[in-house]
């Protein structure tokens, strides 16, 4: 939903990567860590990592995508949640 994301502080820090293809990485040019991504077909939705959160945001995932690349050491949990090799069509 558009204005849900709000950067409370360090917005001078946020840099974007947009590559030819596929959609912008926006980063912390300070720390390098991954903040969330814009599609280039859709500005307006955001894809936050989960990583940018200091605490329990509060939801769960839905369903898992790019199961085909998940690491073999990392265990995908049998949580009942929709898999997709590929990016949800």
């Amino acid at each position: 939903m558009p204005g849900s994301l709000r950067v409370l502080s360090g917005e001078e820090l946020i840099q974007a990567y947009e590559p030819p293809e596929g959609s912008a990485k926006l980063f912390c040019s300070r720390c390098g860590g991954a903040l969330w991504s814009r599609p280039r077909d859709n500005p307006e939705a955001l894809f936050v990592r989960l990583g940018a959160f200091d605490a329990d945001p509060g939801i769960r995932p839905s369903y898992r995508q790019f199961v085909a690349y998940a690491a073999p050491w990392e265990p995908i949990p049998d949580d009942g949640l929709e898999r997709f090799p590929e990016r949800r069509g």
